[in-house]
């Protein structure tokens, strides 16, 4: 690829969590290709990511799964990019639509995984590697381009003075405390079988509250009746149930001010990546070496070695299938409460 290349397209339609680990890819293009326009397709909701980022210049949003779920809605977002007078697309999602975007937009140079399911369509392929992390196999994508990988690239997320706006009044409003650490869990995901029992989380957020921590719930609104039962009604101004009712820039902030966030593998700890927050991760039917484990170097993995039975399922399932979910009950309370007290020991806080 020339050196002069100026219009560069990534397209990533998958989870929010698969855009945050795509990040790294967009970021290192930028540093290679400082002059270009480089351009993102996504969902609406995960193109909330890249507002404000110095590294996207343009976001397309495609609701694949709402207004632009049929032929129709692929034919519009075709037009906008065919429009775009792109020379390369980079396409990290493996699915056909993705592919077929790039390639029915006419943009001359294609580079995508060999796994893909649209990989005929790619004009360059790259060999999709298992056993490494995900940002890594992102950027293992820019090899035709002839671009080293070899920095520990982490995703970046920028909240603006609107996002930290939010966050003050959200904070005086609930009344926390900023003088004392506060301390982020997210106990939400879509995966029963990833999800750590909310009476560990209550016990967790119980035993922060009675060591004068503040706490903060966060995750969306499908998390919200979760988070109130771990809560658990009790009237108390030093901790907030903040599932559903931020933005997720004003999530990213919320959890940029916390000392440290307890998540199960979702979402939540891909933004705490983002945004430098140290990450302690509860596994239980996925394990790190599917390549989704949190990246940062104060980041720790939570998980239950030795059992047979584990992984299950690479995304999770909604009930342990010999129904005893040992990788999960097996993790207590003290395990992880220890980890978050060495966080708040030894990792300096973020600046505000």
């Amino acid at each position: 690829m020339s050196e002069t290349v100026k219009k560069i397209l990534v397209i990533q339609t998958a989870f929010i969590g698969d855009v945050i680990l795509t990040l790294p890819l967009v970021q290192v293009l930028k540093k290679n290709f400082p002059e270009a326009s480089i351009d993102v397709v996504a969902t609406p909701q995960a193109a909330q990511l890249f507002a404000n980022h110095p590294a996207v210049t343009r976001i397309i949003p495609y609701d694949k799964r709402g207004s632009d779920s049929n032929l129709g809605g692929f034919l519009r977002i075709r037009k906008k990019v065919q429009s775009g007078g792109y020379e390369l697309a980079i396409v990290p999602h493996r699915s056909l639509r993705s592919a077929l975007l790039a390639v029915l937009s006419g943009i001359p140079s294609r580079i995508g995984f060999d796994k893909s399911a649209g990989r005929l369509f790619f004009t360059r392929t790259v060999h999709y590697q298992p056993n490494i992390h995900e940002i890594e196999r992102n950027l293992s994508l820019l090899a035709p381009l002839n671009i080293g990988t070899k920095e520990h690239e982490l995703p970046a997320l920028y909240p603006c003075d609107k996002e930290r706006e939010s966050i003050d009044r959200l904070m005086d409003d609930e009344k926390l405390d900023r003088h004392v650490p506060l301390v982020a869990l997210a106990p939400g995901t879509i995966w029963n079988t990833k999800r750590w029992p909310r009476e560990r989380f209550a016990e967790v957020s119980r035993r922060l509250r009675a060591k004068g921590y503040s706490v903060a719930l966060v995750g969306s609104d499908a998390d919200r009746a979760l988070c109130e039962e771990i809560i658990g009604g009790a009237d108390d101004q030093g901790i907030v149930n903040a599932a559903g009712r931020l933005s997720l820039l004003e999530s990213a902030e919320l959890i940029r001010r916390a000392r440290v966030i307890v998540t199960n593998d979702s979402a939540p700890m891909h933004i705490a990546v983002a945004v430098r927050t140290p990450v302690i991760a509860v596994f239980g039917a996925t394990v790190p070496a599917f390549g989704f484990s949190p990246y940062g170097q104060e980041d720790v993995v939570v998980e239950t070695n030795g059992l047979s039975c584990r992984p299950c399922s690479i995304h999770g399932s909604h009930s342990c299938p010999i129904k005893s979910f040992d990788c999960m009950i097996r993790i207590e309370p003290d395990r992880v409460l220890n980890l978050v007290q060495n966080k708040i020991d030894h990792v300096p806080p973020q600046q505000e």
